[in-house]
């Protein structure tokens, strides 16, 4: 027979607080919460520059997530472009607008996370978590992107009011947006790039960057190059310069419509065609370029291209003719200064100040006699070999007057003019 636990008062007492613990923890559970997706942050730092009909894109790729942890949650980065008519508005747009009606353009592949819930926090260091993998580019460089500005780019982008559908737009409609506008304001083409995560999650877009789509101006001539021994001279017929004047034949006229802008220029190095490097940071006013990389034997090759400032936007220009030339060594140095003999037993000695020139190889002394009676001064013929002091003795017989001068030479070869002449008598 089984027996029965005795149950004091006291037990006896607390059973319905027992209870009514058990059945308050015994309460219908929800449904589980999911785990936070890791999104990219909006790619930062982007630029947008146009050449021609060629628009070149800049953005750093992301590398961390919009809580902050690293690496980024992200798989590829996508190019969108929004075309608008001119006094169109394209900031009105929203980011989901942006990205629904515009035009991808081009898509980034990035270096991925294996395990995108790895990451390491703010304050950790990053060494700690598995670097992303794949073929795309690395976190945080620099994504250079083109577009070719072909007839679709010159159409405005319809994005429909609420409730309604977009309606596409094609080459006979009225509402395209033509290459040359008739108002003061020309057509934009706006950007903006977004990171997309691994589950093909968009993460916030960058900001916008606007290219006006007025036609470019024509290119510069080909420049001509001089140059001295300290820099390189780049000039280039200006575009803005006055036509010839016929006198009082032709009556002063006035364009129709809006005035150009003003022309500027860009100047870029041209020795590889491939991949012209930019010598101006900015467009320069005036039709002409100094380069101080001079460097004796090499080739300098350069083109221009004229740039009309937009608003904050600038438009190149197709680059104009190159024109290249080799940078030859034929500067002699300054003749030596400060020549001064001195006579001792059996010999003169010769000192002179030093030449500053970087390329300078040395001196060469150079002596003359004169002759009893002779009104002319005496030839003077090099004694030396390029020396690199600044100094010389010379053994004459004593009783011996001679006249001496200095030359300086380059490593080129070039030799300058001889230094004033001083005579002296060796003891």
């Amino acid at each position: 027979m089984p027996q029965r636990l005795a149950r004091s008062p006291e037990t006896l007492a607390l059973l319905p607080l027992i209870v009514a613990l058990a059945c308050t923890a015994c309460g219908k559970k929800g449904p589980p919460l999911p785990p936070l997706l890791k999104v990219p942050v909006a790619p930062p730092d982007l630029t947008a520059s146009r050449r021609g009909d060629i628009v070149d894109l800049q953005f750093t790729v992301p590398s961390s997530n919009t809580d902050g942890s690293r690496p980024a949650n992200v798989d590829r980065v996508e190019v969108y472009a929004v075309t608008t008519a001119p006094g169109g508005a394209p900031e009105t747009l929203t980011d989901a607008q942006f990205a629904r009606y515009g035009t991808r353009i081009d898509v980034v592949a990035v270096k991925a996370p294996r395990d995108p819930n790895l990451t390491a926090d703010p304050d950790e260091p990053s060494e700690e978590v598995e670097p992303p993998q794949g073929d795309g580019l690395d976190q945080g460089v620099m994504a250079h992107v083109e577009e070719a500005l072909g007839d679709d780019a010159m159409e405005a982008t319809e994005v429909p009011h609420q409730g309604q559908k977009a309606k596409p737009t094609d080459g006979n409609d009225d509402r395209g947006v033509p290459l040359v506008a008739p108002t003061a304001d020309p057509p934009l083409r706006t950007y903006a790039v977004v990171g997309v995560s691994t589950r093909g999650k968009k993460g916030p877009v960058s900001k916008r960057v606007a290219v006006p789509l007025a036609p470019p101006p024509p290119p510069p001539e080909a420049p001509t190059i001089d140059y001295t021994e300290r820099e390189i001279t780049v000039t280039w017929p200006a575009e803005n310069a006055p036509a010839p004047s016929d006198g009082d034949q032709v009556l002063p006229s006035r364009p129709l419509g809006p005035p150009k802008p003003p022309v500027e220029y860009t100047v870029y190095d041209a020795s590889d065609p491939a991949a012209l490097t930019k010598l101006t940071p900015s467009p320069i006013a005036t039709p002409k370029y100094t380069d101080k990389r001079i460097a004796w034997g090499e080739k300098r090759c350069y083109t221009v291209r004229a740039t009309v400032r937009m608003g904050s936007a600038t438009i190149e220009s197709d680059p104009g003719p190159p024109e290249c030339r080799m940078l030859v060594d034929t500067f002699a140095p300054a003749a030596p200064k400060g020549v001064a003999a001195i006579s001792s037993a059996g010999a003169i000695n010769l000192i002179w100040d030093p030449n500053t020139e970087s390329d300078l190889a040395g001196y060469i002394v150079l002596r003359g006699t004169p002759h009893e009676g002779a009104t002319d001064p005496p030839e003077l013929e090099p004694i030396s070999a390029p020396i690199t002091e600044t100094r010389f003795s010379d053994p004459v017989a004593a009783g011996t007057t001679h006249v001496y001068a200095v030359q300086a030479v380059d490593r080129a070869g070039n030799v300058s003019a001889a230094s004033a002449p001083v005579t002296e008598t060796a003891r």
